[in-house]
């Protein structure tokens, strides 16, 4: 399993085999491609899926998939999304065949706009706090760097993108502490903590809360050591749309 991430707000998993997560809810839009066979969210199945944001399920696919994980605002409607989204076979593999193995998160981009519509408008400064919020200590630092206050910047977020400013938090340190145990199988323990955790118990919470896994099963050790070594960010994407 590798992880990439391909652009600021775009997370990229890979898997050459098939896996199942359990029960989960994350702050983003989910993009599941199966490489050759489906993806199951719940009693449902299909070619691929686009699964939105807080919406609480459990996910396999029956071969090697990548998964791509976007911004909540990076697909229209996501404050008002309450089901997964189906793409058949041909659009799977072109969403597939746009990412490519450069991890082209520009052309994935353009491909999924083609199928949902541009992205949803979001405030400047709910950008900046929700990028700025994982690597906070405090999140009134981060309001004041907006010009607000911390009590009007939490139901600024709210109402823009749907998801608690405290969600996308974890979010944000979850992929910061991912990140280190698959690129460089970093102990979970220092992973956690660099990543902003109070410890390894609420690293371990927070994957399976918001992901179906374990930290264990995340890092490098267990992983395509191909896949692995083709992390890296793009930075002609780092202002996101």
């Amino acid at each position: 399993m590798g992880t990439f991430t391909a652009g600021h707000g775009i997370t990229v998993f890979a898997e050459s085999r098939p896996y199942e997560v359990t029960r989960h809810r994350h702050p983003a839009w989910k993009l599941v491609l199966p490489v050759g066979g489906h993806v199951t969210v719940g009693a449902e199945a299909g070619a691929g899926v686009l699964v939105p944001p807080g919406f609480e399920h459990g996910c396999g696919t029956s071969s090697g998939f990548v998964a791509v994980f976007l911004e909540p605002w990076g697909v229209p409607g996501a404050a008002h999304a309450v089901r997964p989204v189906w793409l058949d076979a041909a659009r799977t593999r072109r969403m597939r065949d746009a990412l490519g193995p450069q991890l082209d998160g520009a052309a994935l981009r353009a491909e999924l706009t083609a199928f949902t519509g541009p992205p949803t408008a979001v405030d400047a400064r709910v950008r900046h706090a929700v990028r700025a919020c994982g690597g906070a200590a405090r999140l009134d630092a981060v309001a004041a760097d907006v010009g607000l206050s911390p009590a009007r910047l939490r139901t600024l977020v709210r109402t823009e993108v749907g998801i608690p400013l405290g969600t996308l938090r974890q979010w944000e340190r979850l992929r910061t502490a991912v990140g280190a145990l698959v690129e460089c199988g970093t102990d979970i323990a220092e992973a956690a903590t660099a990543a902003g955790f109070a410890d390894q118990a609420h690293l371990t919470r927070t994957v399976r809360k918001l992901v179906g896994r374990t930290p264990g099963s995340l890092r490098r050790g267990g992983l395509d050591p191909h896949a692995a070594s083709g992390c890296r960010l793009q930075p002609d994407e780092r202002r996101g749309p």
